[in-house]
């Protein structure tokens, strides 16, 4: 299962070389970030691991706690918390206290307020719409590791936090539940107040 058939920005992101499982990317999100620090294009702030386009607007009382990487005219609003390594193309929107951990959200996305995104990789041009949770973490099994049925298929991720691959276009409805470990093809829309459980 490859992310560029799911996001085609991936293959022109810093991170065009990874070609893992995206349970493998997200699980190694704040080495990638460190990397692609590393060779940004000019026009960045950096102070620490965190990296802010001039043409981005974070909002006062935002917490970012890097690796992370702010792109141009994206949009991060009050008391958002960002971390654990997480990359914003451009055009993004992380709405008023949201939390994005352990993740890529790739250009012209947008995490309306009071959401939680943790350990996902968010095509473009994606609409989680206010109050949503992709959950990382399966909380309540004693095996904890992420297990995904898809296309007939059990796949045993071999990892513990995994929220989404959401591919290009997908919408997100308000108060909607994302289980932990979800693959949702682009294009797809999830209805207001919704559970996708993709667990075998």
């Amino acid at each position: 299962m490859n992310i560029t058939d799911f996001i085609a920005e991936w293959s022109d992101s810093p991170f065009a070389h990874f070609r893992e499982p995206a349970w493998q990317a997200t699980s190694r999100a704040p080495e990638l970030v460190s990397e692609a620090l590393r060779s940004l294009s000019d026009g960045y702030t950096i102070v620490d691991d965190v990296a802010i386009h001039h043409r981005a607007e974070v909002e006062a009382g935002v917490n970012i706690n890097g690796p992370a990487i702010i792109g141009p005219d994206t949009f991060v609003g009050a008391g958002a918390l960002i971390r654990g390594g997480v990359f914003l193309a451009r055009g993004c929107i992380v709405g008023h206290a949201c939390e994005l951990k352990t993740s890529f959200m790739f250009a012209g996305s947008k995490v309306a307020h009071l959401s939680f995104v943790g350990d996902s990789i968010i095509g473009a041009r994606v609409n989680i719409e206010a109050g949503a949770v992709v959950a990382n973490y399966r909380n309540e099994f004693s095996d904890k590791r992420i297990r995904i049925l898809w296309n007939g298929e059990n796949i045993d991720t071999g990892v513990e936090k995994f929220g989404a691959l959401l591919g290009d276009d997908v919408r997100i409805g308000a108060n909607s539940v994302i289980a932990p470990g979800a693959i949702l093809s682009p294009g797809t829309i999830v209805p207001r107040l919704s559970k996708v459980d993709q667990y075998p």
